[in-house]
C-alpha cells in the first residue's frame, strides 16, 4: 500500500487548529478545517478560510500525489477549483 500524501496528512494532525496553507501560486491563507477524513489513501477535508466567507473542500487527486482546493462562494451553485495546496503549517496563534 502507497503512502498517504504528506500535504494532507499535515492538513489532518494540525485541526482543528488553524492550517496556513501555501498554493502552487505562492499565495497562502489561514483556514479552520471543520472536518478531515482519510478513505483508505483518499483525503477530504472541509471548512473556511478565515478571511472570506465562502466554503472550502481539499481533496486528493485520483493518483493521491496532490492536494487540490475547491472553493464555492455563497451565491455560487457548485465547486471551483481553485489551486493546488505545496504546504500546510500550523497558523501562528
Amino acid at each position: 500500500m502507497a503512502d498517504l500524501n504528506d500535504v494532507a496528512k499535515r492538513i489532518h494532525n494540525v485541526s482543528p487548529n488553524p492550517v496556513r496553507l501555501t498554493l502552487d501560486d505562492g499565495s497562502s491563507a489561514v483556514y479552520r478545517m471543520h472536518s478531515t477524513e482519510f478513505f483508505q489513501q483518499e483525503f477530504q477535508a472541509e471548512g473556511e478560510r478565515v478571511d472570506d466567507d465562502a466554503e472550502y473542500r481539499l481533496v486528493t487527486s485520483a493518483d493521491n500525489e496532490s492536494v487540490l482546493l475547491g472553493r464555492k462562494g455563497a451565491d455560487e451553485d457548485g465547486w471551483t477549483m481553485v489551486a493546488e495546496v505545496v504546504e500546510a503549517t500550523r497558523a501562528d496563534s
